[in-house]
């Protein structure tokens, strides 16, 4: 099955309480690669690739999941593939 890779723009209050590494460490499992970075607007950019239904999987943990983070949007964007491999890094 074809690598997909999506970038995200998450919105909300989503630094400063572990959000990348919540997200670095979510994506191994799942077999899903790409980065994590905060911006300096204080919303968080990922761009995650990996089959289909782990790239879903990870876009709904980082939408839901997260204990302490509150996510208010998340912008998406289908981008394509590079090729990228798992972890998630941080940046």
């Amino acid at each position: 099955m074809a690598s997909v890779r999506i970038r995200l723009r998450v919105v909300g209050d989503v630094q400063g309480v572990g959000f990348r590494l919540f997200v670095r460490n979510r994506s191994e499992p799942l077999g899903v690669g790409g980065f994590v970075q905060n911006r300096p607007d204080g919303s968080v950019l990922a761009e995650l690739e990996g089959d289909p239904a782990s790239v879903q999987e990870l876009e709904r943990v980082i939408r839901e999941e997260h204990p302490h983070a509150r996510v208010h949007r998340v912008d998406r964007e289908e981008i394509p593939a590079v090729g990228s491999v798992p972890p998630v890094q941080i940046r």
